[in-house]
């Protein structure tokens, strides 16, 4: 028994760790009772060495002083504090009333909107109960199928997990030793792709089944002109008017930077003009809608206006996050830092904020990051052991004879966590697996950064499958059970049946996974964007004095190398 112990300690550690996760055990608990349990009996086998042990205190100090993990609290109070101000409301209000008088409008709204509260507050949960209490009612209302306006909602509030600053991506760069920044950059093209397949699936239906996603009718459109128009063509007018400025400068912005700084400038890197043109587009916006309110010019119809007071604020703030992180001006840590100041700013000049709402926010920020400190101490200690009893070996042979080499081993990789992510939630998955998987990867000559985000957006789906997606009982916990008399229309409206919510994830799981299909087939998706990495061959350096130098090194050729 003993030798069977000593032989098999790798498989049976891994095997305990999944029962004890399965059967509902706290995570950072059971990850740290295994591990030390197990690094125990490894000492009393002779496996690992007594000394050993001494390094893992510096392990979990090394926890603590990592500053990359900082940017988790940081990125978790910027989105509560936008959530309880009232962003989530005035977003879905404002932008259903843009989509509403067309086709499946309500649901294109709310895939916006949804994108628009990743990128700033990056909490599932807030984003699925806000548009769950806000928009859900108003689908049902005007005869959204039930199962298309569950799926929608919950679907683009999981969009927090691909969108940056997601708090899965900082967790991601951690685990696989990556730059967070780089996993930012390598995860926006997809993600936004992940958002234009969820729209094309709402027009999709549009065209096909238009019963399914009807529009507003004209009574339920409440910003009109004194007239009786909708505003429309000017709120158009100055999107056109902006976009053409923004590009504009994108094309001339080497020019313009060569006269600000009075010498030739070569050509600025596209992810900084991107980010210059787009901010310059959005503040020129808010300084039109600023001027004509200020001096009734009444150049812009009420809907105008209204757009841009409430759009214009939280794009602002996702391009000083997200810009300052891409151009290298900040670190993620020192991003968010400044993202959390600039959602304080914002609501308070909304007059939103409290210190009961404060107190509301640190207390939820203070348990997420708690929650995740421990289950990364948990898991620190158990691959220590696991390390120690040569267990990446033992899972370096699990890959050994897939068939297919990288495709293969990707495959099966992203297949396991599909079907654990039905169980097992992102963080315990990324925590425990991710340490073992990113060093196979990296042998085989995977891009740990397009190995990420393919997990990423694998992880997301976990959100969204039975019997434990976390999205759908979050709406399941907001939405009418039982029929209800709706408050504008007097008519009796039947409740949303879990049935339905579960059926409404369905076609939003497949184009996930055709998602990750995506990034397995084109990895270019997300290394396209990347810098290159320079890698620098140790026996072909050389030293070479230069010319001229007579310090006694030899002659004065300049070609003497050492």
């Amino acid at each position: 028994m003993i030798e069977f112990v000593s032989a098999n300690i790798a498989p049976i550690m891994f095997g305990v760790i999944i029962f004890f996760l399965l059967s509902g055990f706290p995570v950072a608990f059971s990850l740290s009772a295994c591990g030390l349990f197990f690094g125990f009996v490894g000492l009393e086998l002779g496996l690992i060495p007594a000394a050993l042990f001494q390094a893992l205190p510096l392990r979990v100090f090394g926890i603590m002083q990592n500053d990359t993990l900082l940017a988790i609290p940081f990125f978790t109070l910027m989105g509560l504090i936008l959530e309880r101000s009232g962003m989530a409301e005035d977003l879905l209000e404002t932008v259903g009333q843009v989509f509403g008088p067309i086709r499946g409008g309500l649901a294109l709204a709310v895939i916006f909107v949804g994108a628009l509260l990743a990128a700033t507050t990056g909490v599932v949960a807030a984003s699925v109960i806000s548009m769950g209490l806000i928009s859900l009612p108003i689908m049902l209302r005007y005869g959204y199928s039930r199962p298309v306006a569950a799926g929608v909602i919950t679907a683009s509030g999981t969009l927090a997990q691909a969108i940056p600053p997601s708090l899965v991506l900082i967790v991601m760069a951690d685990q696989l030793g990556r730059s967070v920044g780089d996993m930012y950059k390598g995860a926006m093209i997809p993600a936004l792709m992940l958002v234009a397949l969820y729209a094309l699936f709402i027009v999709g239906l549009a065209i096909f089944k238009p019963k399914m996603v009807p529009a507003l009718p004209p009574e339920a459109l409440t910003y009109r002109e004194p007239n009786g128009s909708s505003g429309m063509p000017s709120l158009g007018v100055l999107f056109v008017l902006v976009t053409a400025i923004s590009v504009a400068l994108g094309k001339y912005y080497g020019e313009v930077l060569s006269f600000m700084e009075g010498q030739p400038v070569t050509e600025p890197a596209l992810d900084e003009t991107i980010v210059v043109a787009m901010t310059f587009g959005t503040l020129l916006a808010l300084l039109l809608a600023v001027l004509n309110r200020i001096f009734r010019l009444g150049l812009l119809s009420r809907i105008a206006e209204r757009v841009t007071f409430v759009l214009i604020p939280p794009l602002t703030l996702i391009f000083l996050v997200l810009g300052t992180i891409f151009l290298g001006v900040a670190t993620p840590t020192e991003g968010g830092a400044m993202g959390a100041v600039g959602a304080l700013a914002m609501a308070v000049s909304r007059r939103r904020l409290d210190f009961k709402t404060l107190l509301q926010a640190l207390e939820a920020t203070s348990r997420l990051s708690i929650f995740v400190l421990f289950i990364l101490v948990g898991s620190t200690i158990f691959s220590f052991v696991f390390t120690a009893v040569d267990g990446q070996i033992w899972v370096e042979h699990l890959f050994d004879r897939l068939p297919g080499g990288q495709l293969g081993f990707l495959l099966f990789v992203n297949t396991v966590i599909f079907f654990l992510g039905c169980f097992i939630d992102f963080f315990e998955i990324a925590f425990i697996l991710l340490p073992l998987l990113g060093p196979v990867a990296e042998n085989m000559g995977i891009d740990l950064i397009w190995f990420g985000v393919i997990i990423a957006i694998n992880l997301q789906t976990s959100f969204l499958t039975p019997p434990f997606g976390f999205a759908l009982f979050y709406l399941r916990s907001v939405a009418p059970v039982a029929s209800y008399p709706d408050r504008v229309t007097g008519k009796r409206i039947e409740g949303v049946k879990t049935a339905d919510i579960y059926r409404g994830s369905i076609a939003f799981v497949i184009i996930q996974l055709i998602m990750v299909g995506l990034v397995i087939g084109f990895p270019q998706l997300v290394t396209g964007g990347l810098d290159d990495n320079v890698k620098i061959d140790l026996d072909t350096i050389q030293i070479q004095r230069p010319p001229g130098d007579g310090g006694g090194w030899g002659d004065n050729t300049g070609g003497d190398a050492w």
